[in-house]
């Protein structure tokens, strides 16, 4: 089964890159996509997050919100701000945020790869986001952002792609983050086949992130079983030794009825807990910070609660959820209790420290990343992780290519 292919993208004129290039659609509020956009009409938040084009009290219907995305991608295309490619071709995607770099080959993925189970995922959709994601793409007749994909690395391209990135790229653009990004064309024939034949020498490919735009993507091409195109979707896919995980934080409203002693005290059988916990960040497996009341604590959980032999159990956020949010908090399902959010770690501790703060939240944890080997053993597994449990950071920019269906 061929996983991947090149594809003619959509993409903008290297002028004006940086200006429609934007944050993922999922990683924004409304409120912040609109201040993101504002004053620049061709960020492509437009295509990817359209409410954003009407006025907050306007509350439009689902059908209006993608028919202006669909408007927003054709203007872009009708003022020749974007053009396509005449022939297939992959891309080379370079980011750097300080010192850390990550180059990833921008592709079509298979959706049968991905019903197959040899694309693996490592988390669970919710219907709604996958529902809304799949009317996104069929209205808008396009995939408009990239899913990220992880290979294991052998080596078998870095000579090749090594050659390339010491070429000129034809996108080079800072944004507002100060991440770095590097496009480059990868337009030979034999450099083509090069990746084709290492890809089909693979026997999986990971989902790092995008759940939602995968599974939106196989339902597309389930309804459209004639169109080529439907049958992929647009994928980024990174080498596993380049990537960055951050941890996923928590925050929580309220601690279930307990004082804040209360709830110390029911920590100790399962933690150690040392006070003034300069660090905030964990820096170990198995290290959880806690901050309440403007003071932070280091927990440390004893050996007796971590299972080794269980790959999803001895996860922190399986450890934090197993011993803390649930019995203790009654945040029995992270995923629709609206009792507790999720903080991506490139945020740092002053996020959590305001939060709580402000009085919204009573308390914040901070956690230890998950590693990419345990991420690909458990999916390797056919498990799937407990929600948020990844962020990886950089971010794939969107609008940087654009697949179109038939």
């Amino acid at each position: 089964m061929e996983l991947v292919k090149p594809f003619r993208a959509l993409r903008p004129y290297p002028a004006y890159a940086a200006l429609v290039a934007a944050p993922p659609y999922d990683v924004l509020t409304e409120e912040e996509a609109r201040a993101y956009a504002r004053g620049n009409p061709l960020c492509f938040l437009r295509v990817e997050k359209s409410e954003i084009d009407f006025p907050p009290e306007e509350c439009p219907d689902e059908k209006a919100i993608f028919a202006r995305a669909r408007e927003n991608l054709l203007y872009l295309r009708d003022e020749k701000i974007f053009f396509q490619d005449s022939t297939p071709l992959y891309y080379l995607y370079g980011q750097q945020l300080g010192e850390h770099k990550q180059y990833g080959i921008m592709a079509l993925a298979n959706t049968q790869a991905y019903e197959a189970g040899i694309i693996k995922r490592h988390e669970l959709t919710r219907t709604d986001k996958e529902e809304e994601r799949t009317k996104h793409v069929e209205e808008v007749g396009a995939h408009t952002g990239p899913v990220f994909l992880i290979y294991k690395n052998t080596g078998a391209l870095d000579h090749l792609l090594a050659r390339i990135i010491a070429s000129s790229p034809e996108y080079l653009f800072t944004s507002p983050d100060r991440v770095i990004h590097r496009v480059w064309k990868i337009w030979e024939r034999h450099d083509i086949e090069e990746i084709n034949n290492f890809f089909s020498s693979l026997d999986a490919l990971y989902i790092a992130d995008g759940h939602h735009r995968a599974a939106a993507a196989a339902a597309v091409a389930r309804k459209r079983p004639g169109d080529k195109e439907a049958a992929y979707f647009l994928a980024a896919l990174f080498p596993h030794n380049q990537l960055n995980i951050m941890a996923y934080n928590r925050l929580v409203r309220d601690l279930n009825g307990l004082t804040e002693e209360e709830f110390l005290s029911s920590l100790r059988p399962f933690f150690q807990i040392d006070r003034d916990y300069n660090a905030r960040i964990p820096r170990r497996l198995h290290e959880f910070g806690l901050y309440l009341s403007g003071r932070w604590f280091r927990l440390t959980a004893t050996s007796e609660i971590i299972d080794q032999t269980d790959p999803i159990l001895s996860l922190d956020v399986s450890i934090l959820q197993e011993r803390i949010l649930g019995p203790l908090l009654g945040i029995i399902n992270p995923r629709t209790d609206e009792r507790i959010e999720f903080v991506g770690g490139i945020r740092g501790p002053e996020v959590l420290e305001k939060s709580v703060d402000s009085g919204e939240f009573k308390a914040a944890f901070s956690l230890y990343p998950v590693s990419i080997t345990d991420l690909m053993t458990i999916a390797d597994q056919g498990k799937i992780m407990p929600p948020k449990s990844t962020w990886f950071e950089p971010k794939l920019l969107s609008g940087l290519f654009v697949h179109l269906l038939g």
